[in-house]
């Protein structure tokens, strides 16, 4: 039988997506970030060998192609994404596992001020930087998209402000999520052009100041407001939380479909969202773009005619992040342009923002799974003895099999291919028809690819060290 044109134009789109894929997963893998430079001094290379990437190629094709094929049924669509086993629990219940857990992690803080300050000032044997680093910034992350949003059960300055009084200025509505991004675009240059990983009581003294600018901001809009819109951690994993099994409903905790929150039109509400979403993917790439040959090149040249280091990295920073931002957004007009629709293009810009969290999450996994695992033996002696610390030799890292770094490149594809179904999910929703809505996701999918292609290149790179940046 003769397939039809629209199957067989999704058929091609399908074909030279897994070809441009595969092609950028044949190269060799590494972890590149500069947090993981910075307490493992870098990693070498790893060459795939041909039957991986051979298979990692049939695997994108076989997954794209049954994609293609489920996609075009809405009822199966809708159960998957309707799917939901609720989770026991009292609300009782929650509310002292809340209490305990943003008083735990209060206790936890403290701890990293002192002992940043008092600790030994060696990045790899210091409490302050294993906990925040390999607990909060690659752990505590991969439990927000692999399970669920942890940090409301565990903000210890949401709980501090509201025994405070608070609420004394009305949050300016029209500011929406931008406080948020902004907080976030000064915490990953302050994590860039500082050595928080190899000086611990730098790292005190920006646990402290970040604790004084999160309590005086919810103490000032009040802390609901404050979490909602300015906040950049609670909003950090309230998005990260969006891809997890687990989420919260008006009826309590449920078991879902991974992903299928990312179909909901009230996940990402305004253009601030779709920015703070875009910049997930960016700091990721950003923080391997840094530490690999290209990026060390590309800061040379920049302080090279004249520019200080910090203002270097201030303009990679923004000119890369409205890059991202930039492709985005054209690629939400072109989408419209192709769907022939009267859905603007800021709504639909809105509605497939939230599918690039499913490719954030595959970066973050490539970035430091891996960096997690190694350092676990270090970040238990850590916590075992958190007030007198052994001497640093006690403070092992797990050496891994060669082969443990090629579980990059499937993480990358496995959130790249959870974005694609989301997005499929999110096009059947906005568009009656079966063509109308593949061809929306083309541009959307075309930005993804990008994306996940850069990050595939810059995990085949060496790496090294942040230029210009000492402890």
């Amino acid at each position: 039988m003769t397939a039809s044109p629209p199957r067989r134009r999704r058929a091609a789109v399908t074909a030279a997506l897994a070809l441009t894929v595969g092609v950028a997963v044949g190269s060799d893998v590494a972890a590149a970030s500069n947090v993981v430079s910075g307490l493992q001094g870098g990693s070498g290379t790893v060459t795939v060998p041909t039957w991986l990437f051979l298979l990692t190629g049939g695997a994108v094709i076989a997954a794209s192609g049954m994609l293609s094929m489920l996609v075009t049924d809405r009822a199966f669509l809708e159960e998957i994404h309707t799917w939901s086993l609720p989770v026991p629990g009292t609300e009782a219940v929650r509310t002292w596992l809340g209490r305990l857990g943003a008083a735990g992690t209060a206790v936890v803080l403290a701890l990293v001020v002192y002992t940043g300050f008092t600790g030994p000032q060696i990045g790899s044997a210091s409490f302050a930087v294993l906990v925040v680093f390999v607990g909060a910034r690659a752990g505590l992350t991969m439990v927000a998209y692999a399970v669920g949003n942890p940090w409301p059960a565990l903000d210890p300055w949401r709980r501090v402000a509201a025994a405070l009084p608070n609420g004394f200025v009305e949050y300016p509505t029209d500011w929406k999520r931008w406080p948020a991004v902004a907080a976030l675009l000064a915490l990953i240059y302050v994590e860039i052009v500082t050595p928080l990983t190899q000086s611990p009581a730098t790292l005190a003294w920006a646990v402290l100041g970040y604790s004084a600018f999160a309590i005086a901001g919810a103490v000032a809009v009040g802390p609901d407001a404050w979490v909602r819109n300015a906040d950049p951690v609670s909003t950090w994993f309230r998005f990260y939380g969006a891809v997890g099994p687990l989420q919260r409903t008006g009826e309590g905790w449920s078991l879902r479909a991974p992903g299928s929150r990312l179909r909901e039109a009230d996940l990402v509400t305004d253009l601030s969202d779709v920015a703070f979403v875009v910049l997930l993917v960016w700091e990721l790439t950003l923080s391997g773009f840094v530490v690999t040959p290209p990026g060390e090149t590309v800061v040379e040249a920049l302080v090279g005619v004249g520019l200080p280091p910090v203002v270097a990295y201030l303009l990679l920073l923004l000119a890369g992040f409205a890059l991202f931002l930039g492709a985005y957004l054209l690629a939400a007009r072109r989408s419209r342009e192709r769907a022939t629709t009267y859905l603007t293009a800021r709504y639909l810009a809105l509605r497939f923002a939230p599918s690039l969290l499913a490719i954030a999450g595959g970066y973050h996994l490539a970035h430091y799974f891996a960096f997690f695992v190694s350092q676990t033996p270090s970040l238990w002696t850590a916590l075992v003895n958190p007030l007198s610390p052994p001497a640093p030799p006690a403070f092992t890292r797990l050496v891994l099999p060669g082969w443990f770094s090629t579980l990059d490149i499937g993480f990358v594809l496995a959130g790249h291919v959870l974005a694609v179904w989301a997005a499929h999910a999110t096009s059947f929703d906005l568009f009656p028809g079966r063509l109308q809505a593949i061809r929306s996701q083309i541009p959307f999918i075309a930005v993804m690819v990008a994306y996940t292609m850069l990050s595939l290149w810059l995990l085949s790179m060496p790496t090294g060290t942040t230029p210009f940046v000492q402890g």
